[in-house]
Order: structure tokens, then sequence, then C-alpha cells
């Protein structure tokens, strides 16, 4: 959320005034208009973050013995953000690196002398075991240059005495106002105090026992972290990683090289980048990020066999800047973004996300290898009631009334009209010509299927798992996903009905305003592509491909098609339409250049686990094809 100050300057002007022959009439004014953002901006910090402390065996952590009464030394935790929809910070067992539950609320030994157990204490307990205690700082003292204001700040019911360290993340404080749906004052920041205590058992081993205690601030107060999953054993299983994202997914069988799943879990307002092994990802430098359909190679599969062993995860969200018709935002945007490494080497600088105006759908955005700013995410509008008069929201189509529902697009969610009868003749005119599609036709029967045929399984056998089959019919195994985006012909992706010859290539698209279909064709000398034509280069599937280790060329190693649907390119299999039927999606995928290569025929991306066609291979405009788009001026 945030917050907008316009400051108004304006001239005094004297306008058609002729007080006498010496004054001069103004015949123009200025108006100068200061805009200033503010962003929210929470943080925490904490200081005494390390505790250290001897005990014998037998004895309490408090001062000449009293049970728990002091503790293990204290930490202050402050708190300071300017969201008026207040704060919540959560802790959770946290020991070396890893959260497994009750296994890591431990104290553990550096030998294999047991652990020590945490829970709430109770008096006259002769087991050995620690806890923890928050408590509210009421007066942190003078000299401070921040103002802390204690009223609006909760511990947690049980959380404000002795208790056992979470297993999992659970609210332990909160900041917001005792009346009203907003803090009082977002100017202030807070201060708590977390406590430690123990007792060690007469019969504990002699060792140094180490554990870790991590909180997480989150807000809105309402908002809750992401928490660490435990996938079954031999399995790695999927998980969206926010509180309020939609979808479903199940898992896969671990084997020594698997293709992983593509994402079929959506969240407003953010863009899915890819998916990484930690869920902290954002602050966890061990993370490692993939492609949603990256071969993932896994040479000792053991390691994810037996008990709570199985490989967990977890799709990378990234929070939207502004909208995709912005091309001040764009180009802003684009700008700070560090160029992805050609290996998928995680790194979140390189990725950001932006939102469609015209049906608020977002999608996270990269900098490739070629300089330029794709959508890493495959387009998902199927019909727009934005009134388009001005060319505003998507080049080369017209007003809602005329072009609302555009053909070649996907169906609602709840009907889908994709049948055997499905051909160039119910794509284009009547006349047998092929060279007039129905562009902006309201009859369903004109466009495509939607992704994904089971967006909202009720039962674990119908989560999309394996999806292969070539089937049109609502199955498991046919099952689309979010990430596969919708198909659409030629004519549709490029919102003209002109029938185009070899080589040519136009600005207008379905993508929004100020982006394009990527080209295709390098035969034709990748129009404006070359480097010594670089500032006006608009982005290129063949390019690209050069400029990411490969020849621009037809490939055909698996290494050529790994680097498209790695981390953060993220090409995803997701088939095509053709001939009445979905081809298998979960296998290979074509996307639709804006290139022609001839009045039927237009260029293409090819992608399958062992070949790239990287817009060199041509298809009948009528066929069905994801798109990608990019900012050519980025």
């Amino acid at each position: 959320m945030n917050k907008t100050i316009h400051i108004l300057l304006a001239t005094t002007v004297l306008s058609g005034m002729a007080l006498s022959s010496n004054i001069v009439s103004a015949d123009t004014e200025v108006i100068d208009t200061v805009e200033l953002t503010v962003p929210v901006a929470c943080t925490m910090s904490g200081t005494g973050i390390t505790h250290t402390a001897t005990l014998n065996p037998g004895t309490y952590s408090g001062a000449s013995g009293s049970e728990y009464e002091n503790g293990i030394g204290k930490t202050t935790l402050t708190a300071i953000c300017n969201d008026d929809n207040g704060f919540s910070i959560y802790a959770i067992g946290y020991t070396g690196n890893q959260y497994e539950g009750e296994n890591h609320t431990k104290l553990v030994g550096t030998n294999t002398n047991g652990t020590i157990a945490t829970k709430a204490y109770v008096s006259g307990d002769t087991s050995s075991n620690w806890s923890m205690k928050l408590t509210k700082i009421t007066n942190p003292g003078s000299g401070d240059p921040i103002t802390y204001n204690p009223e609006n700040l909760t511990i947690t019911t049980n959380y404000d005495n002795w208790i056992a360290v979470p297993a999992t993340y659970t609210k332990v404080a909160q900041y917001k106002a005792n009346t009203g749906s907003s803090a009082t004052d977002t100017t202030l920041g807070v201060k708590l105090e977390t406590t430690y205590a123990a007792y060690i058992a007469s019969n504990q081993a002699a060792d140094i026992y180490v554990g870790q205690v991590k909180y997480t601030m989150v807000h809105p107060y309402n908002d809750v972290p992401a928490q660490p999953q435990t996938s079954a054993s031999g399995k790695i299983c999927y998980y969206a990683n926010a509180s309020n994202a939609e979808g479903t997914m199940g898992c896969q069988d671990v084997a020594s090289t698997v293709t992983l799943l593509a994402s079929n879990f959506s969240r407003t307002g953010y863009g899915f980048a890819g998916w990484s092994d930690k869920f902290d990802y954002a602050t966890n430098n061990e993370a490692h990020f993939y492609g949603p359909q990256e071969d993932l190679s896994i040479p000792d599969t053991s390691i994810y066999t037996g008990e709570g062993k199985g490989l967990s995860l977890y799709a990378v969200w990234v929070k939207s800047q502004g909208n995709l018709q912005d091309t001040s935002k764009v180009a802003s945007v684009c700008s700070n973004l560090t160029t992805a490494p050609t290996d998928g080497t995680a790194n979140l600088a390189s990725v950001s996300a932006l939102t469609d105006q015209r049906d608020n759908e977002t999608y996270a955005i990269a900098k490739l290898a070629d300089g330029k700013c794709w959508m890493i995410e495959n387009l998902r509008l199927e019909s727009t009631n934005s009134d388009n008069s001005t060319g505003a929201l998507a080049q080369g189509y017209g007003t809602s009334a005329t072009y609302g529902n555009f053909s070649g697009l996907a169906d609602a969610e709840t009907a889908n009209k994709f049948n055997s009868t499905y051909s160039a003749n119910t794509l284009y005119s009547n006349d047998g010509s092929n060279d007039t599609i129905n562009i902006g036709t309201s009859n369903a029967a004109y466009r495509m299927p939607r992704y994904n045929n089971v967006n909202t399984p009720t039962t674990e056998s119908d989560r999309p798992q394996n999806p292969t089959a070539n089937s049109s019919t609502n199955s498991t195994s046919n099952a689309g996903m979010y990430s596969y985006g919708n198909y659409y012909t030629w004519h549709a992706a490029i919102a003209d009905t002109t029938a185009y010859s070899s080589g040519d290539h136009n600005t207008t698209s379905i993508c929004p305003t100020g982006w394009q279909i990527p080209l295709g064709n390098t035969s034709t000398g990748d129009i404006g592509q070359s480097e010594a034509d670089a500032a006006n280069r608009v982005g290129g599937f063949s390019y690209l491909d050069r400029k990411m280790g490969g020849t621009g060329q037809d490939q055909s190693t698996t290494a050529d098609s790994l680097r498209w649907r790695k981390y953060p390119v993220n090409f995803v299999y997701s088939g095509y339409v053709y001939s009445g039927s979905v081809n298998p999606r979960g296998s290979y995928v074509y996307y639709w250049s804006s290139t022609a290569y001839s009045s039927y025929y237009a260029y293409n991306l090819y992608l399958g686990p062992s070949y790239v066609y990287p817009g060199t291979l041509d298809g009948n405009k009528y066929y069905g094809r994801a798109i990608r788009c990019v900012a050519p001026g980025a």
C-alpha cells in the first residue's frame, strides 16, 4: 500500500487586464505538480541475540537458583512499521538452517549425548528443558531518536509467560489499534524483550547444546508468514507458500532426473517466478531457484527417502510494482533489474512483477540475456470489458462494445467449448479463403479451450500431476496448469486480420500496450535484432537464444532445451491446440512469433525435452499456441 502526497504549485497569473498601458497581459501559465510516493516500510531488528550460559546439573538458569526467574539473558526486538493496518511478529524453532517441527525446537548437542527439550515450565519438573517468554518494554529510556508506543502492542496469550518454543510459525505479538481498523500513529515504533530459561537435570550428559528461534515480522497484522513443509518420503511436493494463494497441486516421485511441474498456484497482486527449495528464499542464502518445468538432477535419490525426507518446493512470488501498460513504470522497473545469468543462478534482483490493467492478472517479468524485459509467465488473458478505444490497453483492438470478447481466446472456466469440429472453417470466415479471422465475435464456439480443465479439483486423485495426455476430456492426466496460460490463434495474437506474407511482422498484438509478440525467423535477418542495431531492437526468440549461448538456429540437445526452462526464463511445456485436440501438455510447447511465414502460416518457437527451434518453425495460423510478451524499449 502506497501513500501518495500531492503538492500543487501554480504561478500567479494576470490575464486580460488593462489597468495601465505599462502592464503586460500574461498569455501563458505553468502548473507545476510534485508527486511523492511514500512506500510501506517495515523493519525489525534485534540486539543481544546471542546467549551463553553454563549450568551445573540439577540447577535452573535463574539468579541464586530461583526457578526460571531471570532466564538466560535478554534479546530486545525493535519493530518500526508505517503500515496503518499494523503488523504481527511470528516465532519458530530453527536449528541448523532447518525447520522440521519438534526436532528443531530442542537444544542439540555437538556429540551424541542427547538433546534438551523445549516445553512450558512446570515447577518441580526434573527433566532437562528450556522455554521462552516475551514482555513489552514500556519505557525504552531517553536518548533514542525514535518514539516508542507500547499501547497497542499485544503479547499473544501464553507467550507472556514461560512456554515452549513453537514448532511451526506462531504469532507471539501484534501491533494494532485497540479500536478501529488502523494503528493510532504509524510513525511510532515498539520494543519487546524475549527471554530464555532452562533447567538441567542431574543426569544430563556434559556437552554444548545449541538451539535457535527465528522471528519474522509480517504486515498487515492479519497476514501470516509462509510455513516450512515436510513432503512424503520419496516425493517431490509443491507448496503455494502464501496464505492468500489459490490452487492445488499434487506430488511427483523422486527420480534421478525429474521434469518439475508447472505451477497451478495463483496469487492476486503477485507474479509467479519459479520454484525454490527453501520457503524463506528471499532471506536464505542457501536457497536454490528452479524454472517451473526445469529438469532437476538428483544423483542420490536416497537422500529423499525415509520419514520426513521428501523434497519440498515452494512457489517464488514477486509483488507487482505497477501496471504493464504504464510505459514509464515499465522503463523504471526494467532499468533497475540486473540481467539474469544464463545458468539459472538464484537472483531475485533480475525479476519483478507488473499487472495487466485489462483483467488484473499479474505477471512476473525478468531482464533476460538480450537485455530486454520479458514476461516469464504465459499470457492468460481471456476477455476484457475495458474500453480500449484509445489503444491504451492493447494495440490493435477497438472498444469493448466491439472487441470485448476476442476470438481465439479461452472460454470462461465453466464452459469449455472445444470440440472435434474445431478447425479452420470455424476460425476463419466461411468464404474458404482463410484470409479473414473472426476477430471480435462473441460466439464462444470460435474460441480456444482454457488452460486448465481441472482448475479446482476436489480430491487428491483429481489434482494435476502428470499432464501429458492428448485427450481433451476432463481427466487428471490432461489437466493443465495455471502457468500454461491460454491458447491463441496467430491473428488473435497479433490483433490483425491482414493476410501477412513471408517475413512480414507487425507491432500490434494482444500484448499490453508497450509490449510485443517476439520476432521469429532468422532467415529474414532478425529484423532490428542485429548487434549494430541494438538501440532499435525488439525482442526476438532467435536473438535471445544466441545471447543464452545457442546458435539462433535449430537446436538438438537437452542442454539447449534446459536453458529455456531454467529460472528465470521459465518457458513451460503447455502444449498446443490442433485438429480437435489439445496436444501433450507437459511434454512440449509452441509459442507464436509476430513474423509471418506466408498468408496462412507463421513462425513459432518449438520447445521439447531435446530440441529447440527458436522461432524458426512455422505453423498454420489457426492453430492455438501460447504467448509470451516482451518490452521492446526496455
